[in-house]
């Protein structure tokens, strides 16, 4: 499972892929910009 944090930056999003929940909400802490963390079994590789 990999965690997803979607930060908001006006007219961007960016998508950060993290391996655990904690390493998520670590970064989603460092951030001003509104965001969201949510989980997927799917990668976010191109």
């Amino acid at each position: 499972m990999k965690w997803i944090l979607t930060v908001f930056e006006q007219d961007t999003i960016h998508m950060f892929e993290y391996e655990t929940k904690e390493e998520a909400l670590q970064a989603q802490e460092n951030t001003e910009s509104p965001s969201i963390i949510t989980f997927t079994n799917l990668s976010l590789a191109a």
